[in-house]
Parts: structure tokens; C-alpha cells; sequence
């Protein structure tokens, strides 16, 4: 039953300070996580064709980036390392002297306070672009996880202050906290891409960091986009293993499964509005369809209003301002 006219809900929508005060959902600064490609070689600055305004940078290169970075009060990093040479096992990926280890050295004597995370998968470092190894045409999750274990354990060693498993994997979290555990690394925290799809809007991604596969597709790991219960089984599994923060891939299609997780659980939730959300909204944005400003803030605060406390976005840097 209306209150009206006793009731009139648009005095509060006056202007912006009424606005501003009575607000529900607020993205700040420090919400916030930026990903950053990094390549071997010197002075290499390569932008991204389907992801216009972001590149990919040598290790030499990034404390520029980073203290860039830091100035703007975002405070996490994600790493994403192409290497130079790729093989059937992956071992460019746990090699001490690897560009993601490199890379994380090279950050902690620019800016120590920055939080390196680092993603921990397999696809960039395989020949054939899978997350694991393949044995007879399929990617073998268990054979996988020691090099998984043995990736995340060579991040630690490097100065990485957090690991962050996307390989989809079946039980790689309980492998990496116990690799770590065993090694002296306690301290160190494991972000989960827990409910993962298998997505469309991985493809400027792909591109970004070499990462196609080579033969079919990732289906048979990665999550089946119609499901959320199963979602919140991942996200049971990986937190029983050890994970402490628990994450949603993408972001803005699967707003609901990130209020299923939020409701469900306790742990810090994570988002990431991926690199097919970036490139639709730049796109449009240099033809002029759309203010970039205003949607991609608007996205952003429907991906905190769903219940994520960390968002993993390109518009780090562009948003820090806008905020």
C-alpha cells in the first residue's frame, strides 16, 4: 500500500551530496586488482590489439608500471608471464629464473608494499596451451598438480606475497598449501579461481598471453556456464583445501553466481571482469556509443553490489582516477 504523498522516495535522490550519503554499495581504490602481462627481452612494449591501451612489458620495464601503479593507491598486482620457450611439460613456468619469477624481483625492489599475486596455471608455458599435461589426448588433472605445487612453490621463493591457482584443477589447492606449507611458506595466501567458466569471454585474453589451445577446448576442466550449484561446490572444495580468498570468473555474466557465493559463505570473494568485458566496453567507447566512465563504474558497482570484495579489472588504472 502507498504512502504517497507522506512517502516520496525521490527526496533523497535530490542531488549528489543525498545521494552520495545514503549510498548502499561504494568501489574504492582499494577494492581493486590490476593485471599485468609480462614478456622476456628487453624494452618490449607490446599493446594488445583486441585490448587497446594495455600491453605487454619486459621485466625491465616494470617498475615504471608499478610505481605508476602504486601512485594511483591500487594495491595488488596480478602477473600473467609469456615465456619464450614452451614445451609439453611447462617448464618455463616453475624455472627459477622464469619470467614470472623474474618479474616478481624485479617489482619487490621497485615497490615492496605492492602485493604481488600471481596467477598459477599451465596454459601459458604448454606447447599445446592447455592448464595441465596432456597424456593420450586428454589433460591429466593428477599428474598436473605437482607442477602446479611446484609452480606456486618457485612464485613464494621469488617474493610473491599470494598465489592464485586458475588451472581448474581438481584438488591443486590442497597440493599448493601443502607444497607451500612444507617449504616454510605458511604465510602465504591462496586466491582460488574456485567457479571458473568455460567462456567466450576469454578471447582477448588468449590473445594477450599466447594461450590458446592448440587442440579443442577447455570444457572438460573448466565450469559449464548454465551451472551455479555446482559453482558452489568448487567453491566448498577449494576452501576445505585451503584457499582463503575463493574467486568468480567471469564477473558481470555471472552476477548471480557471485550473490549465491556471497550468501553461502564467509570467505573474502573475489571477481574478475575479464578481458572480453574490456575490450566490449573500449570498443564501443572508441566509436563513441557509450560513456566509458560512467559503464564502466556502473559495472563495477554492480560487481561489488553482488557481493564481491575484490574485483580483479583492466580499468584498474583509468578507474582509480574516476573514483
Amino acid at each position: 500500500m502507498s504512502n504517497f504523498p507522506n512517502t516520496r522516495l525521490r527526496r533523497l535522490r535530490r542531488s549528489e551530496a543525498l545521494r552520495a550519503l545514503i549510498r548502499e554499495t561504494k568501489v574504492e581504490v582499494g577494492d581493486l586488482i590490476y593485471p599485468l602481462f609480462v614478456v622476456e627481452g628487453n624494452k618490449m612494449r607490446q599493446e594488445i590489439s583486441s585490448m587497446p591501451g594495455l600491453y605487454r612489458l619486459s621485466t625491465d620495464l616494470l617498475p615504471k608500471e608499478v610505481e605508476e601503479i602504486a601512485k594511483f593507491g591500487i594495491p595488488a598486482i596480478i602477473l600473467f608471464g609469456i615465456p619464450q620457450k614452451k614445451d609439453e611439460v611447462a617448464s618455463s613456468a616453475y624455472h627459477p629464473r622464469g619470467v614470472i619469477q623474474q618479474a616478481i624481483r624485479a617489482i619487490k625492489k621497485t615497490t615492496p608494499d605492492l602485493l604481488v599475486i600471481t596467477d598459477v596455471c599451465l596454459c601459458e608455458y604448454t606447447s599445446h596451451g592447455h592448464c595441465g599435461l596432456v597424456v593420450d589426448g586428454y589433460v591429466d588433472n593428477d599428474k598436473t598438480l605437482e607442477l602446479l605445487a611446484k609452480t606456486a612453490l618457485s612464485h613464494a621463493e621469488a617474493g610473491a606475497d599470494m598465489v592464485a591457482p586458475s588451472d581448474m584443477m581438481d584438488g591443486r589447492v590442497k597440493a599448493i598449501r601443502q607444497a607451500l606449507d612444507e617449504n616454510r611458506f605458511q604465510s602465504i595466501p591462496i586466491m582460488a579461481y574456485a567457479a571458473k567458466y568455460a567462456s567466450a569471454f576469454y578471447g582477448p585474453f588468449r590473445e594477450a598471453a599466447e594461450s590458446a589451445p592448440q587442440f579443442g577446448d577447455r570444457r572438460s576442466y573448466q565450469m559449464d556456464s548454465p551451472n551455479w550449484r555446482e559453482a558452489l561446490r568448487e567453491v566448498e572444495q577449494d576452501i576445505a583445501e585451503g584457499a582463503d580468498i575463493v574467486m568468480v570468473k567471469p564477473a558481470l555474466p555471472y552476477l548471480d553466481v557471485i550473490r549465491k557465493v556471497r550468501d553461502t559463505y564467509n570467505h573474502p570473494l573475489a571477481a574478475y571482469s575479464v578481458s572480453g568485458e574490456y575490450a566490449m566496453v573500449k570498443a564501443a567507447a572508441q566509436q563513441g556509443w557509450l560513456d566509458e566512465r560512467g559503464i564502466v563504474l556502473e559495472m563495477l558497482t554492480a560487481i561489488k553490489r553482488a557481493g564481491a570484495d575484490i574485483i580483479i579489472t583492466y580499468y584498474a588504472k583509468e578507474a582509480a582516477r574516476w573514483l
